[in-house]
This record gives structure tokens, C-alpha cells and sequence, in this order.
């Protein structure tokens, strides 16, 4: 779920990619994005207000994945990794206005982009169903609990690097990446601060830009073992993580976002934590495991009386399939410290239950935002 910088290369494709996609129309119904590694075809680019539905098919020979995205490249909507030959649903509430369609081959850069208005008023706005309301506001509440001890904990794992105690900074490296983990979903609708914060190294040599945040201080803390150099970026992660609380506080997740968070933390654990690819140089990734599952178990308690109305055995599926993950996950955590085992310690066959319990997990989730649709 990693966002990454503007790459000019895709950036100076989406113009010509443009005149490749479909002519405008009206209507909720049947919208399909046909993705390739060189075109972004929107069925519809003029919609009525209300709860959308792209369905996205990559037609590629590299991986996609496709946004929404509004002024300022918020993000109302995204579906990630979506592989060749594969396709996915994105289900986004739009109110009157104009946004951007963004096809992304290779999962980089600004994407192959297309202007898509919407016009008019929901028949019966999403926003206004008092159960969702509910829900976003309960889910508000579990942000304001989680940002507080973020901030914490990122100001002593700032204030360890800077000081540089290395021993220190590790210990407390996990811990504090738990709060931002979590809460996640909150800050990838800012645009640049996810990629900023918790951008990876091959993510950043793609892009051609500074590598920077929690995963610069992690490379110098475990392969130099000191913590030179790391002043600047110590503050800037500190000043990112402040700024993302702050807009958390301001732009909250509506009902539909947050339905689509559960599965892009999900989405997350399959693609970065279960492959150790997120945390590559410390090995802390079940910290990160544990911490994605907690925020998408969050996040559906939130939206659990929408749910139970709507569809109870899909609630009793989800409550299965996550007692399951967390028997199979909570088996690494020592009960006495709360550390869990590093990532570089599992054996393959470990490394295949897990996936298999996240695969079983993924697709009762998957389910949710159609729901959430259908709830208003």
C-alpha cells in the first residue's frame, strides 16, 4: 500500500495515453477501466453523483493499480497490485465535482490519468445514512486513540537516533511503526506524506528521488549500526507523522474509504509484510503484521452494525477467517516481552501458513465496500 513520487517518464505518458480512453457518458452502472502498460480506459469520465463502481482489468504485462483521485491528489479511492490478467473493484462515493482516473504500471510514478466530472446529487447521498456516520465517527475515535501514542513514540524514537543510541532506536523502531500501521489507510489519502514516511528504498531509486522516513533511519540503524547522517531525516519523519495526525483530524475517513482501508491493509500484509519486504534491514516485520490486522479489524468493528444488517453471514465469515489469522500469527509473539519473532526466523512452510490464512482472510473482506454501497 506504499504510495510513490511523481516519475515524469509516466507523467508525459498519461497525455498521450489520453486520447486512448473511451467517450464520456453518464451513469453508475458497468463503469470498467481497461489498464496496459500504456493506456487508462475509463468507460464513463462524466458520472452522477453518488456510489461508483470501476471495475479494473489490466490488460498489461506489469503489475497496476488504479485511483481516484481529488484536488490535490487526495485520494478518495485506490485498488492495488493488481496483477496481469486480473481484475478488481474500487467502489467510491463521489459528490459533485471533478477528479482523476489514475492507471499506474509498475505501481509508479503519477500514472496514466483521466478527468472524470461528476455532475447532480446522490439520490440518497452515502454520507447521510446516520449508520455510516456512525461508523466513520466510531472509527475517528480509534485514530484519535492510536495518533496520540504515535506522536509519542515517534518523538522517542526520534530523539534515540538523534542522540545516537542505536540500541535504543531499534528497540523502540517496531513499537512506534505499530501506531502509524494501524492507521495507515488515514495517511494515504495525503498524497505524498505516505511515500515520504514509509516509502521504500527500490521505491525511491525508481522514482529518482531522496530516500527518506522510517525506512532510511531502519537501513542505517541495522546495516551501519549507527546513526549517523540521520539528524534531517529523523526530524522530517517526526514533522511528517505531526502533519499526517493533523489532516487526520481535518479530512476524517468517510464510511466507503474506510471499508476499502480494511482491504488495503490486508492488501499490504499479502504484498510487503508476508514477503519481508517491508521492514528488509531490521526483519520487524510481524510487528507491522500484527499492527496492519489490528487496523483492519478496526476498522470493520466500526462498520459491524452496517454489516450485521446488511449481511450477517459476511460478518460470521470475517469473524472466523480473523480468529484464524490471529492464531496462526499470535503463535510468534512472546506473551511475556510482547516482541515477536523477526521475519528472517521463519521457516518457509511458517511464512506459506501465514499467506494462506491472509488469502483466506482477503476474501470476505473484499466484500465489504459493495456493502457499504448498498447500506445508504
Amino acid at each position: 500500500m506504499k504510495r510513490t513520487l511523481a516519475g515524469a517518464g509516466l507523467a508525459a505518458l498519461a497525455l498521450s495515453a489520453l486520447s486512448a480512453c473511451a467517450d464520456d457518458s453518464s451513469g453508475s452502472d458497468g463503469l470498467t477501466v481497461k489498464a496496459s502498460d500504456s493506456t487508462c480506459e475509463v468507460s464513463a469520465t462524466k458520472l452522477q453523483a453518488g456510489p461508483q463502481t470501476f471495475k479494473v482489468t489490466n490488460n498489461g504485462s506489469k503489475v497496476t493499480e488504479f485511483y481516484v483521485y481529488a484536488e490535490g491528489d487526495r485520494i478518495m479511492g485506490e485498488v492495488e497490485n493488481i496483477g496481469p490478467g486480473l481484475s478488481r473493484d474500487l467502489v467510491v462515493d463521489l459528490g459533485k465535482g471533478t477528479y482523476e482516473g489514475a492507471c499506474k504500471p509498475g505501481m509508479i510514478g503519477d500514472g496514466i490519468r483521466q478527468t472524470i466530472t461528476v455532475s447532480g446529487e446522490a439520490a440518497k447521498p452515502l454520507s447521510d445514512s446516520e449508520e455510516l456516520k456512525a461508523a466513520a465517527s466510531s472509527y475517528e475515535r480509534y485514530v484519535e486513540s492510536q495518533t496520540s501514542a504515535l506522536i509519542e513514540k515517534t518523538t522517542e524514537f526520534v530523539d534515540a537516533v538523534k542522540a545516537g543510541k542505536v540500541d535504543e532506536a531499534k528497540k523502540l523502531f517496531p513499537v512506534a511503526r505499530t501506531y502509524w500501521e494501524r492507521i495507515e489507510p488515514v495517511a494515504e489519502i495525503f498524497g505524498d506524506l505516505d511515500p515520504i514516511t514509509d516509502g521504500r528504498e527500490p521505491d525511491a531509486i525508481a522514482e529518482g528521488v531522496d530516500f527518506t522516513g522510517w525506512h532510511r533511519i531502519e537501513k542505517q540503524l541495522w546495516v551501519e549500526n549507527n546513526t549517523e547522517g540521520m539528524d534531517k531525516y529523523a526530524d522530517q519523519l517526526l514533522d511528517n507523522v505531526k502533519e499526517v495526525v493533523k489532516l487526520s483530524k481535518e479530512q476524517p475517513l468517510t464510511a466507503l474509504q474506510l471499508a476499502q482501508g480494511s482491504k488495503g491493509l490486508l492488501d499490504e500484509v499479502a504484498t510487503g509484510k508476508i514477503t519481508g519486504e517491508e521492514d528488509e534491514f531490521s526483519h520487524t516485520d510481524l510487528w507491522d503484521f500484527k499492527a496492519n490486522i489490528e487496523g483492519s479489524q478496526a476498522a470493520i468493528a466500526a462498520l459491524r452494525p452496517v454489516l450485521e444488517k446488511q449481511d450477517p453471514d459476511l460478518v460470521e465469515q470475517l469473524d472466523t477467517e480473523f480468529a484464524a489469522l490471529d492464531k496462526e500469527l499470535n503463535q510468534y509473539q512472546d506473551t511475556t516481552t510482547g516482541d515477536w519473532t523477526f521475519y528472517d526466523e521463519l521457516t518457509p512452510d511458517q511464512i506459506k501458513k501465514l499467506s494462506d490464512a491472509v488469502a483466506a482472510l482477503s476474501e470476505p473482506i473484499s466484500k465489504v465496500a459493495a456493502v457499504v454501497a448498498q447500506s445508504a
